[in-house]
Order: structure tokens, then C-alpha cells, then sequence
């Protein structure tokens, strides 16, 4: 059987393109935890250090389609350098003021600045799309990419949080900074690959935000609730661990969790599939939801480990789905724009799921937190259901043609 993967880099500039979006998407991960980790040690308040990071995450949800917004209008190579260098500077106000003791607002005011990161996987999302729009091979080139977004999220905190410690505690976010830097310049350095900028003819309304629309706002809202769960199982795994004295199986469960969302992006991107993506986003929204049952009744780290690995292998499958709907739903020059609410959607969710079960775990005991998952999972089940009858109405082509 072909490898479908090696076929997405016959067309020229795909290697090079993919590389550097990888390097580049690195930060966003790394970038909030490095915060909580670098003010905890040099402010002694987790307090702050997660204000000050939820900033950071709240500012790019907001920001990042915006900015993807003004890409689909004046190209990646104009706007990402300069948002890019915006939020460096944020960075290193924050790493200035950490080290300088410097008033907390000025934390603050970095980390807004630093939310003006660009979204870096819609960015060789639409790379992709405009290589392979209306063939097979952009459904694989979407589960590539959000296997590519599993490991950085499994690299990144690790990386972050374990040179913050050992080295010193700006080391992290200084590190996402060089990273960011380095990705974004080779990634619009190459010019051949980057998405063509379509003249605007006056007839179609451009004032509005595609998140008006609302085939794409719901979409936005089951990535927030899938992301809700995302973040709980993040949260309630460890006070879980701890629970039992063994904190460091912890990363036994998120791993498992990731490894079940990567091997199953890979599985579905090689598949053939000829159901309509508005079944297919039913089927997704129910599975979603019936792997967050189990969650609460689980009794030891093994049988936790293997619950959130059966739920990792239809968060990836899921994802893709969302992003081919929005493919084709929203004006080819407006695609950067509506992938990336999905994906700050995502960012948010699991922010709200992280900030929710903590303090659901903080007044009782661990596993509790994961009444947090059953609400987001009911959720992800009602907004499937509702965007299966809309699509169904509207009618929705199969993944693999058009």
C-alpha cells in the first residue's frame, strides 16, 4: 500500500514550508507554560503566574484571527514579520520585567503584547489548501498537520518548563521567542508556496468577520468545547496522579492521550472515506462524547491512561473533519481567517476546561474535575447534532471529492 504521506511532498516547496510551520508553531505551546513557570519561581505566586498567562492565551484567541484576517488580505509575507516582532517584544518586556522585579501590570502589558503571535498552523494550513484545494490529498495534508500540532503540544511544555528549571527561569519563553523568530523568517522567506493574495473586485462584502457566519461559528464553538475537555483531562490527570503519590504518572496519561490523537489523525488522513463530512462530523461528536463517560469512574492510573487513550483516537479525526467543513464553507481568500477561529476556539477551550476542573478539583477530590468533561462532551454532542441537520440541509460533499 502507498505511503499517502509521501505523496503530499511531490509538489515542490512542501518540505520546506511544512519544516519551518513546525518550528514556528512550537512557541504557542511553550510560551504559556513558560510563563507560570518562569513567575513562580521569580514571583512566588501562581496566582499571577496564571493571570498573567491566561492573558497571554485570551489575547491570542482574540488577536490570532484578526491577524489572519489581514494575511488573507495582504499576504503571509507582510503582516507575519510584523506581528511576529510584536509579540517578541512582549516576551521581552516579560522576561525584563520577571528579572527586574519590575511592577505587575508590566506583566500584563507584555503578555498582551506577546498575544499578537499569528497562528501558525493556519498559516501552512492554507499553504496546503492552495497546493491541493478539491483533491483527496488535502484531507491528508490536514491530518499531517494536526499530528504536527499533537507533537508540538507534546514537545513543547516539556521543553519549556524543564529549561525554566534547570537552566534559568526566562529560558522557556526566551526560547519560544528565538523559535517563533526563526520559523516565521523561513517560512515567508519562501514566497513560491505562499497562498496568492486575490484582487478584491468590490463585489463581496469584506467588512465582516467569516465567524459572522454561522456554519463557522459553530464550528468555533464545538472546538471550544472540545478543548474544555482537552484542558480537564490536562488538569484533573495530574491532581489525579497526586492524589495517588504518583505525580510523575501523569505524563503516562497525557501521553497516552496524545499518542491516541496522533495514531488516529494518521489513520483517518489514509483513508479513503466517501461519507459526507456533515455525518461525519455527527459520528465525531457523538464518539467525543460517549469517551468522556468512563473519565469520572476510573479507579487507578492504568485504567485513566487507557479511558483517555480511547478518547484521544477521535479528538484528531474530529479536528480535521471541522477544518474541511470550514475549507468549504468560507470564501477561498477569507480561508486563513476562518481556520483560525476554529483553532483559537480550540486554545480557548482549553483554557476554560484547565481554569474550570482546577477549581472544581481544588474543592474536592481529583476525579470530580472530571465532571468538567462530561458538560463540554454533552456540548460537543449538541453542536454536532446541530451542524449535521444545518450541513445536511445545505448539502455536504465527501472529504475526498467535490
Amino acid at each position: 500500500m502507498a505511503n499517502p504521506y509521501r505523496g503530499l511532498f511531490a509538489a515542490p516547496g512542501t518540505k520546506g514550508f511544512a519544516l519551518a510551520g513546525l518550528l514556528a508553531r512550537i512557541p504557542l505551546p511553550m510560551t504559556g507554560i513558560g510563563i507560570i513557570t518562569m513567575l513562580s519561581q521569580l514571583r512566588g505566586s501562581y496566582a499571577l503566574a496564571g493571570a498573567v498567562s491566561a492573558t497571554f492565551v485570551l489575547t491570542y484567541a482574540l488577536l490570532s484571527p484578526q491577524i489572519s484576517r489581514l494575511v488573507d488580505r495582504h499576504g503571509q509575507g507582510r503582516v507575519l514579520p510584523a506581528a511576529t516582532a510584536i509579540s517578541v517584544i512582549g516576551v521581552l518586556l516579560l522576561l525584563a520585567s520577571a528579572w527586574w522585579q519590575a511592577p505587575d501590570w508590566t506583566l500584563f502589558v507584555g503578555a498582551l503584547l506577546c498575544g499578537f503571535m499569528p497562528s501558525m498552523s493556519a498559516m501552512v494550513r492554507a499553504r496546503w489548501t492552495a497546493i491541493y484545494r478539491s483533491q483527496p490529498r488535502l484531507q491528508t495534508a490536514y491530518s499531517l498537520e494536526t499530528v504536527f500540532d499533537e507533537v508540538t503540544f507534546i514537545a513543547g511544555p516539556p521543553m519549556s518548563v524543564g529549561l525554566s528549571v534547570a537552566v534559568f527561569p526566562q529560558a522557556g519563553p526566551l526560547l519560544a521567542a528565538v523559535l517563533l523568530t526563526l520559523g516565521v523568517l523561513a517560512l515567508v522567506a519562501q514566497r513560491g508556496t505562499e497562498p496568492p493574495i486575490e484582487a478584491q473586485d468590490g463585489t463581496t462584502d469584506c467588512s465582516g468577520s467569516v465567524i459572522r457566519l454561522e456554519n463557522v461559528w459553530l464550528l468555533a464553538l464545538l472546538m471550544v468545547a472540545m478543548g474544555v475537555i482537552v484542558g480537564t483531562v490536562d488538569i484533573v490527570s495530574v491532581a489525579y496522579a497526586e492524589q495517588l503519590g504518583q505525580p510523575a504518572a501523569a505524563s503516562l496519561v497525557l501521553s497516552a492521550y496524545a499518542v491516541g490523537s496522533c495514531l488516529a489523525g494518521l489513520l483517518f488522513g489514509a483513508l479513503k472515506l466517501q461519507t459526507p463530512l456533515h455525518r461525519l462530523l455527527l459520528l465525531g461528536g457523538l464518539a467525543t462524547a460517549a469517551t468522556t463517560l468512563p473519565l469520572p469512574l476510573v479507579g487507578s492510573i492504568p485504567a485513566l491512561a487507557a479511558a483517555v487513550l480511547v478518547a484521544g483516537l477521535f479528538f484528531a479525526p474530529t479536528v480535521i473533519v471541522a477544518m474541511s467543513l470550514v475549507e468549504r464553507l468560507v470564501p477561498e481568500r477569507r480561508l486563513t481567517e476562518g481556520m483560525t477561529w476554529l483553532l483559537a476556539g480550540l486554545n480557548v477551550g482549553v483554557a476554560l476546561g484547565a481554569a474550570a476542573s482546577g477549581r472544581v478539583v481544588d474543592n474536592g477530590e481529583a476525579r470530580a474535575g472530571f465532571a468538567v468533561a462530561l458538560c463540554a462532551g454533552a456540548l460537543v454532542l449538541l453542536v454536532a447534532i446541530w451542524g449535521y441537520q444545518r450541513l445536511r440541509a445545505h448539502g455536504s460533499p465527501v472529504p475526498n471529492a467535490v
